[in-house]
């Protein structure tokens, strides 16, 4: 699977729209990577008469179709939508099948708020950030969480921070960093949260800050080697004539991580 690999079957004319990621695919090969690297985000949304139907019609494989309208149900697992897909074309090598195997008994193993936390995460790594905070802020709302392994709540906390973040709206990220840290009163969160709080605040307000969290000097001095990398960071040129080409990009990807 590493590598280029050549479509071996019809490229279709009118793409399906994944909505997890906001991306047009055009071939079963393309299908494919996404089901392969995304297991977490393979649910109601993609397992569906609509793949269904596209895949009949604009990729001509109708047996394949029928194949997988027979599995579509409420109970129908990833397993069981996955194989028809990836056996249609031998997209798997032996090994690559050996660790998708290990992956989805893995899956099968978690509770179903280890697995919410996954498709969070999995959709902060594809840039998909809003549909990342609905994920995790439904996830806080379940009262059983603290069933979970240690120090799950805490992370949940600072990933939704993270999304957050990346979508600049640095006053909710602080919350949730602070929500992180509340849960436990870990070293980590404490340092996340006093990096996220001296970037929104005064140099007066982050030392009132950190004295009142109780930060110790190994803490305070981690932090300030954390703000002096990234203050000597190499800025990138910016040439005036790729100005118009950075602005469509950085549109294009705002909009694909907002949704909107």
């Amino acid at each position: 699977m590493s590598g280029y690999i050549l479509c071996q079957t019809r490229k279709a004319e009118i793409p399906y729209f994944i909505e997890n990621i906001s991306t047009n695919i055009y071939s079963l090969e393309e299908l494919c990577y996404y089901l392969y690297h995304n297991l977490y985000l393979v649910d109601q949304t993609i397992m569906n008469e609509g793949l269904c139907t596209w895949i009949q019609e604009e990729l001509q494989l109708p047996k394949l179709a029928a194949k997988l309208r027979a599995k579509i149900g409420k109970f129908v697992s990833a397993e069981d939508f996955l194989y028809p897909v990836f056996k249609e074309i031998n997209y798997l090598t032996y090994e690559e099948l050996k660790a998708l195997n290990s992956k989805i008994q893995k899956l099968d193993g978690e509770t179903p708020a280890v697995r919410e936390k996954q498709k969070g995460d999995t959709l902060v790594e594809n840039g998909m950030y809003v549909h990342a905070i609905r994920v995790y802020q439904k996830l806080l709302e379940q009262k059983n969480l603290d069933k979970e392994r240690e120090g799950f709540r805490e992370s949940v906390c600072h990933n939704l921070g993270c999304a957050y973040s990346y979508l600049f709206q640095m006053e909710k990220a602080l919350e949730c960093f602070r929500m992180a840290y509340e849960e436990n009163h870990s070293r980590p969160a404490l340092k996340c949260y006093l990096l996220a709080f001296h970037s929104i605040r005064t140099p007066d307000e982050y030392e009132n800050e950190a004295a009142k969290m109780g930060a110790d000097q190994e803490i305070l001095k981690d932090i300030k080697k954390e703000l002096s990398y990234f203050a000597n960071k190499p800025k990138a040129h910016i040439h005036n004539r790729n100005i118009d080409s950075m602005l469509e990009n950085f549109t294009r990807d705002y909009h694909r991580s907002t949704g909107s």
